[in-house]
């Protein structure tokens, strides 16, 4: 594999812990939120939890319905 070190591992680990920093930071701006300093979500994050759910509920439905069709 290579070489493993104490100084490897300690690089290793601060990049690691310095990229999730990076990814949680960049999550967060791209998810929408809510808007200003009002406790209320915006109509985008309303939107798209609403679309997640419908597609969830469609999946589901449409998976149920195939899972009994089991005609040979």
């Amino acid at each position: 594999m290579g070489v493993f070190n104490k100084r490897n591992a300690v690089l290793g680990w601060t990049v690691w812990q310095v990229g999730k920093r990076f990814a949680k930071k960049k999550a967060r701006a791209a998810v929408p939120g809510r808007s200003g300093a009002s406790r209320k979500p915006n109509k985008g994050a309303i939107a798209t939890g609403l679309a997640g759910l419908g597609g969830a509920l469609w999946f589901w439905r449409k998976r149920k319905s195939d899972d009994t069709d089991t005609t040979l």
